[in-house]
């Protein structure tokens, strides 16, 4: 299988920007995975496709202001830190701009008074592990001198921080938004919740490898990425409850997606856990636990895609992403959403 099976055309003006401004107002694009039939929605439609007793599953994560500039003690040139993953209380794991400059044992200045780092190690992939010494509580530091992580295909600046949050974000630690919740507003999940649908939620800590196009030319060679999560047992029991009755299992998003498929056994129950996953799901899987998905228009070539395609079927996605274009949906992290159902 070729990664570059993968590629599509998209006219640069469909990359969104900006994030709409009723979240609930997006475009919906459904997907019917057996047949490939496709339907034109707008986001709030999706109630009409959930029922009594299934179960919706949101990865509640909220994004930290990860991107942090900083220079080497005794110098002025500036060096961007991106904050990918918390190792252990105060180590980081961080992509480093320029990175050459910065080895082991190099000291980082980010604020005089507030914040400084060292680099403890070099990954071979580049990445630093850099150790934290500050004065006060470091989240709120973070907050003071940090910057919000858009991807780099958004150019505009972000008016308001809290449109690259979902509405149910809560566990700091993301380095990246779960994209298909930023559709959601409170007054839909109440809705959604009256009509007897489950809401339950998991933690899984979105790194920047999720983004990134597989840069092998065999997909199967391609090595992931991995991202801790958790999910708990009242979430577990409401899931296998949720199976047990024949309803359906919906996940919210590919993060969301990789946590219920990474914690569930062969015989079709999840357990309660908290690791990392390097789960990486490419057609030919076969899906242990999510029925259908909730999720955004994704990079060519990236293993989100990838993702997609094991559920829906490849070529029904690579159609459906052909008629996205043709009907000008709106890509990426700001952009419209699809529902994978049946």
């Amino acid at each position: 299988m070729k990664t570059s099976d993968f590629n599509y055309y998209l006219p640069q003006e469909l990359i969104a920007q900006v994030p709409l401004k009723n979240r609930q107002k997006s475009r919906l694009m459904v997907l019917n995975k057996n047949s490939g039939k496709v339907e034109h929605k707008i986001f709030e439609d999706i109630i009409d496709y959930l029922n009594k007793g299934d179960t919706l599953v949101l990865n509640n994560t909220r994004v930290i202001p990860a991107r942090i500039f900083g220079h080497r003690e005794g110098k002025q040139e500036v060096i961007e830190f991106l904050l990918l993953r918390q190792i252990e209380k105060d180590r980081w794991e961080t992509l480093v701009k320029p990175g050459k400059k910065v080895q082991i044992g190099t000291k980082i200045i980010f604020d005089e008074n507030l914040l400084s780092a060292e680099v403890l190690d070099i990954l071979d992939d580049g990445q630093r592990i850099i150790e934290f010494k500050y004065n006060g509580i470091f989240n709120e530091i973070l907050d003071k001198l940090g910057t919000m992580p858009l991807p780099p295909y958004i150019t505009e600046k972000l008016e308001d921080k809290e449109r690259y949050q979902t509405v149910y974000s809560k566990v700091l630690g993301s380095a990246a938004a779960p994209t298909a919740g930023l559709h959601f507003t409170e007054k839909l999940l109440e809705k959604i919740e009256k009509k007897g649908v489950n809401i339950v939620y998991v933690t899984l800590h979105v790194g920047l490898g999720t983004f990134r196009p597989v840069k092998v030319d065999d997909v199967e060679t391609h090595k992931m990425h991995s991202e801790y999560f958790v999910i708990t047992k009242d979430a577990c029991d409401i899931i296998n409850d949720t199976k047990r009755r024949k309803n359906k299992v919906i996940s919210v998003g590919t993060t969301s997606c990789r946590v219920l498929e990474t914690a569930t056994d062969e015989n079709g129950i999840i357990h309660p856990m908290s690791k990392d996953t390097d789960i990486f799901i490419y057609p030919g899987y076969k899906f242990k636990m999510v029925d259908n998905l909730i999720t955004n228009f994704h990079l060519p070539e990236s293993t989100l895609i990838m993702l997609v395609s094991a559920l829906a079927g490849k070529d029904n996605i690579m159609n459906a992403y052909k008629i996205a274009v043709e009907e000008k949906y709106r890509f990426f992290s700001f952009g419209d959403a699809m529902f994978i159902t049946d």
